[in-house]
């Protein structure tokens, strides 16, 4: 099963997005959106560059 993003508002009625691995297992959640099409902006942009992203230890 691939994995999902799901779009939820928090208890202060921001948008949030979290990740979710193919087992269900919550791998990322995102920070306090604003508006709906922030959040799925984000959405967007996590698309677009996690899979190129460098891996670095810190």
């Amino acid at each position: 099963m691939a994995g999902k993003f799901e779009l939820y508002t928090d208890k202060s009625g921001e948008y949030r997005f979290r990740l979710k691995a193919g087992n269900g297992e919550v791998i990322a959640i995102s920070e306090g959106y604003s508006s709906k099409s922030a959040a799925l902006n984000g959405i967007d942009s996590v698309r677009r560059n996690a899979a190129d992203a460098a891996v670095v230890e810190a």
